[in-house]
Order: C-alpha cells, then sequence, then structure tokens
C-alpha cells in the first residue's frame, strides 16, 4: 500500500472515529432517532468510502499483477477473488450500479 492511499485512510478513520463518538453521544443524550439514524448512516457511507479505496487499490496493484501473471493460478486467484467481491457486494443488500444516482 502506498503512502499516498494510508494517509487517505488514516484521515477518513479519524473522521468516522468523530462520527462514532458523536453518535455515542447523541444516544447518551436521547437524541431524535431520525436524527441518530442519520449519523448511523452517514458513519455506513463513510465507512463504504475506506471499502472503496482499499478495493481500489487492491485492483491497481494486486489484481493488476495476478491477472498480467503467465502462471495460471495467479490469473484464476484474481478471477475467484473479484467473484468473491461480487458476492460481498450481493450479500450486503447492493445491486449493482450503472453509475447514476
Amino acid at each position: 500500500m502506498n503512502e499516498d492511499i494510508k494517509k487517505r485512510l488514516s484521515h477518513r478513520i479519524k473522521i468516522i472515529a468523530g462520527q462514532v463518538n458523536g453518535l455515542e453521544k447523541m444516544i447518551d443524550d436521547e437524541r431524535y432517532c431520525l436524527d441518530i439514524i442519520g449519523q448511523s448512516l452517514a458513519i455506513q457511507k463513510s465507512l463504504a468510502s475506506i471499502n472503496k479505496v482499499l478495493l481500489e487499490n487492491h485492483v491497481r496493484t494486486h489484481l493488476r499483477h495476478q491477472l498480467s501473471s503467465e502462471n495460471e493460478a495467479d490469473v484464476e486467484r484474481a478471477v475467484q477473488e473479484m467473484v468473491k467481491l461480487y458476492e460481498l457486494n450481493l450479500k450486503n443488500g447492493s445491486t449493482p450500479s450503472n453509475g447514476v444516482e
């Protein structure tokens, strides 16, 4: 993992830590339920952004190397990892995106 990716992830983790602390305070203060849910959803979105950066790093480094390998086992491992990622995405209730949000 290169330094830029590490810095980006570290920054995002610090933001999430602050969001989680805020969520805990909201619960302790018995804030309005929809406000708490909104904070929880913001945390989930932030966690998803970490996964996106990690996935980008993995594709640009490991999968790229495996797919360009002369070794068929490396190529097969890369294909299986991509399938596993797709299955994890489906398992979490997501649907493939067509780029429109």
